[in-house]
Parts: structure tokens; sequence; C-alpha cells
């Protein structure tokens, strides 16, 4: 009964540091702080932080404020910190190198010699190699013959700091806090030990760059990749799609009982940004299992944390972190409701066995591949759509399917939210958004179709920098009803209208004078069967995929015009019919 004794305390013990942790992270950055420094024992407390988490909370505070913290991390989060912060994809960034050098040494100056000495030699070289020149004096050479920037210790290794090999802008201000680094940290490392010193400086100027800068980032992605950080190269598979068919192929991962649990520290930051309106999260919600629950946790750290490699980025800010947090929950939940049910509401206790049987960077690639799906199609269409053949540009489809356009064509797709979250363009977080998404660009391609079928000729004189779908087929319409430029046959030389053409048009359009004017129900009719005898369409099909979109730009007539009197109009602010002189400019 005693041998158990222990094994709960320590339980106990890993619960409440567990607990302490969440509490710390939820408080502003110099909050946290302090109440770390004031806790009972402090440095037992920060080694109980995961590595990305003590990451964060250092960048939170600042760098240069949280000294102190630095000087209780172990020496796997001082690892940690500068295998992401030293690195530009596979070169050692040098300036990084001197900055966190100096922080570190600041923090606990004897902690990090022995520290560099005994675990990071080769990287510390490296860093030597690029920022000093060495030389030995023999016993009879005069050290005159070095020349007047070599300094020396001990009479027998002369050094010179040269000038960083980068094009980093030369700041004199940056330039003596390298040089004041370097002073110090080879002066600490020949009082810590002479024969060390001798040794470092002998094999810094001889070591092959190449072959350590080489050798040392395959051990900084040996290390990464524990916590999800893979090479590029393979990260980007998680932007792999998978068809909701296939999914049930897929190995499904091991969860360690209650009994096999191995203790480690749950990474926090991640999933304390999650939202509370989306399937994931409610699924999680789910879990009973404590256990179950936290390596979940853990996994969806390390799912972000391939994301970040994948994206090729450095997140170090809560706000950054967030971003990639709401698209790795977004991607979930959108796969999540792609692999239950189409005709149901999603159940979050499926959601919630999904999660927990099958691999999250599975469920989020079934969810890009709906977003991804819908870029196939627009690249698809665009290629052989109409409006390419004739030379028009994307503009051409208007400020809202512009954006959905662009949003769809782009390398990795985005949702167009103009500015409805206050983002111009966001990442796809639910099926509703692939649903809108897929609603409009079906209408887009509807419409291009449309006017395929009409056999429109544009005047190549002319360069239509206002040209849209809307003020296109409006124009058309108008100048057939007023009987302008008809022609015996289907085609035609499409050119703008007069203003007065135009006025005599909305003199037929309104059902009556009274302000806000409404459009006849006859000419909504007029303008369906113009439609259908110039694509030879039946008016049910039209209206069966466009009747939507059409009701919304004679709405648009009656919001723009309906207050408005024939006397009163000025073709500068008419944009839904084209009109010469205004949207034309010869072409020079």
């Amino acid at each position: 009964m005693k041998k158990n004794i222990p094994a709960r305390t320590h339980l106990k013990r890993i619960a409440e540091l567990q607990k302490k942790r969440g509490e710390i992270l939820s408080l502003m950055p110099e909050k946290a702080l302090k109440e770390i420094l004031e806790a009972h024992q402090p440095a037992a407390l920060v080694h109980s932080f995961p590595e990305e988490d003590f990451y964060f909370l250092v960048n939170d505070i600042g760098p240069g404020d949280a000294i102190e913290l630095l000087s209780l991390a172990s020496n796997r989060q001082w690892e940690y910190i500068l295998d992401l912060e030293v690195w530009e994809k596979d070169r050692i960034e040098i300036k990084a190198v001197t900055k966190w050098f100096d922080l570190l040494l600041r923090s606990d100056s004897n902690r990090f010699l022995k520290w560099i000495l005994d675990e990071k030699v080769e990287f510390f070289e490296f860093y030597l190699f690029h920022s000093i020149e060495v030389k030995i004096r023999e016993h009879d050479q005069d050290p005159s013959v070095f020349g007047e920037d070599f300094t020396t210790l001990d009479d027998i290794f002369y050094i010179r700091f040269i000038d960083h090999p980068f094009k980093i802008e030369s700041n004199d201000r940056y330039s003596e806090h390298r040089k004041e680094l370097l002073s110090t940290l080879i002066r600490r490392l020949a009082d810590y030990d002479h024969v060390t010193y001798q040794k470092v400086l002998l094999e810094a100027s001889s070591i092959i760059p190449a072959e350590s800068e080489e050798e040392t980032y395959r051990l900084r992605n040996v290390r990464l990749a524990e916590k999800g950080f893979l090479p590029s190269d393979e990260a980007i598979g998680v932007y792999q799609p998978m068809a909701p068919s296939k999914f049930n192929r897929q190995g499904v991962k091991s969860i360690l009982s209650n009994s096999h649990q191995l203790h480690l520290p749950v990474p926090l930051y991640h999933t304390g940004m999650l939202e509370e309106d989306n399937l994931f999260t409610l699924a999680l919600k789910r879990i009973e299992k404590d256990e179950v629950l936290q390596q979940i946790q853990t996994e969806f750290a390390a799912l972000c944390n391939r994301i970040i490699a994948a994206d090729l980025k450095t997140i170090r800010e809560r706000g950054e972190l967030k971003k990639i947090v709401q698209k790795a929950c977004g991607y979930l939940s959108i796969g999540l409701e792609g692999l239950t049910d189409k005709d149901r509401t999603p159940d979050t206790g499926q959601a919630a066995a999904f999660i927990t049987k099958f691999p999250l960077y599975q469920i989020f690639r079934v969810g890009f591949g709906f977003a991804l799906e819908l870029k196939w199609q627009a690249e698809k269409w665009r290629k052989k759509s109409w409006y390419e053949k004739v030379g028009l540009s994307v503009s051409f489809w208007g400020e809202e399917w512009l954006g959905v356009l662009d949003g769809l064509l782009i390398k990795r797709p985005l949702f167009y939210d103009n500015y409805k979250s206050g983002l111009l363009y966001r990442e796809f977080v639910s099926m509703e958004d692939i649903k809108w998404a897929r609603g409009v660009l079906d209408q887009i391609i509807y419409f291009d179709n449309l006017l395929s079928l009409m056999e429109i000729k544009l005047d190549s004189v002319f360069s239509y920098s206002l040209l849209s779908h809307k003020n296109l087929v409006l124009t058309l319409w108008a100048k057939d009803h007023l009987k302008i430029d008809r022609t015996s046959n289907r085609s035609e030389l499409f050119r703008p209208m007069s203003f007065s053409e135009v006025k005599s048009f909305f003199e037929n359009l309104w059902l009556n004078e009274k302000k806000p004017r409404k459009i006849k129900i006859s000419m909504k009719k007029a303008f369906l069967d113009w439609l259908s005898d110039k694509t030879g369409l039946i008016d049910y099909e039209i209206t069966d995929r466009l009747g939507r979109t059409f009701e919304n730009i004679f709405d648009e007539i009656e919001n723009e015009y309906g207050e408005v009197s024939e006397k009163e109009m000025d073709p500068r602010y008419i944009h839904l019919f084209l009109i010469e002189g205004r949207e034309i400019s010869r072409r020079l």
C-alpha cells in the first residue's frame, strides 16, 4: 500500500500543475509573469509547461521582459525556442542567434555556457565560424603580423571580429551589440575552462560550415517532428484532399488507457483559443474521459504545428496562432460534417466518435477537400468560360462574385467574407460556408453559360471599362425592348445606349409614378421571354437556375432608381445600364 503513495502524490502534483498552468495562460502576460515568479516553486511550475506553451508565453510577455522566466526554463525549453527562432527555412539566421544567445546569457550565464558546451557545441562553433577569425601565434612569431584588429586573452589564440557574411543592414548598433556579446562569450568561456576555450576556437576555425549546418538542421527537424513540425515537403501532405468515401479505409489511432497514460504536459494555448460554435469544439465536450481528451488536445496542437510548417510561417503571437487554430478547427468541423449523414443535422456524438477513433489530420484533409473541390470546379470552368474567350477580365462579374472567384482561384482557397467578420477573406469554417460559395459559383457558371448562348459580339473598337454581367444583359434587353439595333439574325454587335434611350426605357419600366416605384410584372415577364428567345432555353429552366439572381437585379434597380424621376436622372450615377460617353473609352 505504501508503494502507491508516491505515485498518487506524483499524479496529484501533475494535476495541480496543469490546473495552475491553465489559470496562468488565461491571464494577461504581465500578470502571468508575476503569478509564476510568486509561485511556491516557480522552477517546477515553469518546467511543467509544454515547450509550445512556454514559447508563446515568452513571446506574449516579450523576450526582453522575460529574462527571469528564461532563467527558470529547462534546457529542452531553451532548445525549442532556438529551433523555432534562429532558422530561416534551412539556413541558420545569424542575427537571430545573436539575439537569443544574448538573452540566454543574461538569464543564466554559467548554465548557458555549460549547456552550449555539453549539448550545442557544434551549433556554437558554427556561430563562431561566421563571427570571428582565429589565428594561432607560433612561439617565435611577432603578434604585430596579425594587425591591430586582432586581440588575445592568452597570447596564443588571436581573435578578430569579422563583418557579417550575410547582407543584413550594417547597423552600427547591431554590430556593436554583436561584438559585445562575442567578447563576453569568449571571455566567459576562457574563464570557465581555458582548455575547452582553446579547443572550441580551434574547431570553430576549421569546421566545414555546409556539413555542420546540414547536420544541425537534420537534428532540429527530428526534434520538431515530435511536435508536429514536419519538414515543409512532408507537412504539405496535410492539404492533400481525401474523399469521404475513402476515409474509412484509413488506419485508426491508438488511445492510451488511464493505466498506460504517460502523464506528459498537455499544450493548452491551442485548445484555449477554440470557439464555442463549431462541431469540433462541441464534439470535444462530449468526450468524458480526461486521458482521451488530453491526448486529442495534444494531437490538435501537433496538427496546428503541422499547418504552420506547411504554410512556411513562424508564429509567435496569440493573434497569429489564433488564425491557425481557426483554420484547423474550421476544416475539422467541415470534415466532420462531411463524414456524417448529409440529410441530418450533424450529430456531436458521432463527431466525438470520429475524433476519438481517427487521426485529426485525416479529418482535416476531408474538410479541406471540400474547399479544394470548389477551387478545381472554378478553374475547370474558367478555362472554357465565355467571358475568358471574349477577353473580359474577372471584374466583369461584379464585386461580390469577383470576390468569391478570387478567393477560390488562389493556391489555397479562401472564403469571401466581405468584412462581415472584419476580414475581406478568411478560412472556410463550416459546411455552410462551403454551400454558400458553391451556390455563388453555380450562379456564375449558369450566368456565363446563358451569355454564351446569346451569341453576343462585343465591338473590338471600344474598351468596356465598366462592363459587368448585370449592365450587359440589362442593356441588351433594354435595346431590344426599344427595338434598337435589331438585326435579322440572333447575332448582334453590342454597343451602349444613349442617355435619352435609357430615359425612354425607364418610362416603360415602372408600374406607377408613386415613389418608391416598382417594376411592372409584365416587364419582368418580358425580360424572361426575351432571355428564352435569345438563348433557346425554356423559361422555367432559366428561373430554376437564375431566378433568384434576376430578382436581386430587379430589386437593385428599384433601390437605385425607384426614388428618382426621369427628369432628375444623371448618367454619371447610372451603373446598371451602359451609356455612351461614360462607360466607353476609345482604344489609343
